[in-house]
């Protein structure tokens, strides 16, 4: 199978550091019925986390979220890549977007062995395309 690339949006929110608090958003958006592509919890001070959520419909995160007054910040747009995993996959890629001189500001990815991995790039909104155009997405 070969790799599914996709643009995908994220939004963030701030919470406070304590136990609990990345359960009760998941859960709550589980309830709602939101699907997630992508989730990441980074510590952002001595006591607070930012959450980033990539849901899979963006409209329909966004219309949620002012339904429950939830504030999130964005969307901003990202490169989700999915595929099974290979020595090199990631490589490939990053190659595709160099040769195209666009720079990968962070990334951050997981395997799940042979079944499978997953990767997203942020890229510089101002050189987004760039890089959509030169990985044949859109």
């Amino acid at each position: 199978m070969a790799a599914r690339i996709r643009s995908v949006a994220y939004f963030y929110l701030t919470v406070k550091d304590q136990p609990g608090e990345a359960y009760r958003l998941l859960e709550r958006l589980a309830e709602l019925g939101m699907n997630l592509l992508a989730f990441t919890a980074i510590p952002v001070g001595p006591n607070t986390t930012q959450l980033t959520l990539f849901p899979e419909d963006e409209e329909d995160f966004i219309d949620m979220a002012k339904h429950i007054g939830l504030k999130i910040d964005g969307p901003q747009h990202a490169i989700l890549v999915q595929g099974h995993d290979k020595i090199g996959a990631l490589a490939e890629v990053h190659k595709t977007i160099y040769e195209a001189g666009v720079n990968v500001y962070a990334s951050s990815g997981v395997s799940a062995g042979s079944q499978g991995y997953g990767y997203i790039l942020y890229i510089r909104p101002e050189a987004l395309s760039k890089a959509t155009q030169a990985l044949g997405i859109e």
